[in-house]
């Protein structure tokens, strides 16, 4: 290692983190890329992860220190690639690098280096964005599909019966019979709609994508009025909502982070009208219950 000036103790204490980083994101990107099938992608992920090696060992020729890898850092971002895809967990990832060019650009007047290491990990977001071939992203039309359609129909659906009938059970069972109806109607529906779009090799995968989303959805909002007692129904209609919010919240920052979406807009689409659909369907259910005259 070449021979370097002394460092202020601030300086090297930001450069002793940035030597951790950079070591523990090499390993990050090894163990993802040793995952992946594709050459292309592999090829590309090894090679930032031997650039972040090789600044690892930059600093260290700094720092005069071996230092050890953030271990649950590791953990979590290989149990994220293979949970949510390579894409969703790199990119989340590289959300950290942005922090870390201005960090070195900050130490540049103490180590003018910095500037060349901050440019690479500049570059690193571009490359990354070369990796959106990830097969389930192609099929995020399909995700949305099923989500948006299962959050709107069964929300509303779930409110509107939660006045008319006030039996959790009966609900739960309505719930159910509805939603997995509505699983197969519009699987088959994109499979179709897949089809006569010439995407016959698609049309199938498609029609799953939509319709798993489309099921563990429906489970999700059931379940409330599985769990609550029959007395508490409308408790069951609250958590039915905050789930809706929850799961709006969580697909809404994946695709935000995966696919480079506004998350606040596509939020607050989603969420305003699943609530607006639920909001309405309850004040249906009350009418239809006092103008038949049901008393369940």
């Amino acid at each position: 290692m070449p021979e370097h000036k002394q460092l202020s103790s601030t300086v090297r204490k930001i450069i002793i983190g940035m030597q951790i980083n950079e070591l523990t994101e090499s390993i990050i990107y090894t163990k993802v890329a040793n995952r992946i099938k594709d050459d292309h992608n592999r090829s590309v992920l090894l090679r930032i992860a031997d650039e972040e090696l090789r600044h690892a060992r930059i600093w260290e020729g700094y720092t005069k220190v071996e230092v050890k890898p953030k271990r649950f850092k590791i953990w979590w971002f290989s149990l994220l690639s293979r949970i949510f895809g390579f894409t969703f967990a790199l990119k989340l990832l590289e959300r950290g690098e942005g922090i870390a060019s201005e960090v070195y650009t900050s130490i540049a007047d103490e180590v003018p280096l910095a500037l060349t290491i901050a440019h690479d990990e500049d570059r690193h977001e571009q490359e990354l964005l070369a990796l959106l071939d990830e097969e389930r992203l192609q099929y995020v039309g399909s995700m949305v599909l099923g989500l948006s359609d299962a959050l709107v129909e069964l929300s509303g659906t779930l409110a509107g019966l939660t006045f008319a009938l006030q039996n959790t059970r009966l609900i739960a069972l309505s719930g159910l019979i509805t939603g997995i109806s509505a699983t197969l109607s519009m699987a088959s529906s994109e499979y179709l709609s897949s089809r006569s779009e010439g995407n016959s090799k698609t049309a199938l995968k498609s029609g799953l994508y939509t319709g798993v989303v489309y099921l563990v959805t429906v489970v999700f909002l059931v379940l409330p009025y599985l769990l609550v007692p029959n007395e508490s129904v409308m408790w069951a209609l609250a958590i039915m909502l905050a789930t809706v919010v929850l799961i709006i919240l969580g697909f809404t920052y994946y695709l935000s982070v995966a696919k480079d979406v506004p998350f606040l807009k596509r939020f607050g689409e989603m969420a305003g009208i699943s609530l607006s659909v639920a909001t309405i369907s309850f004040f249906i259910g009350i009418i239809v219950k006092k103008t038949l005259g049901i008393d369940i």
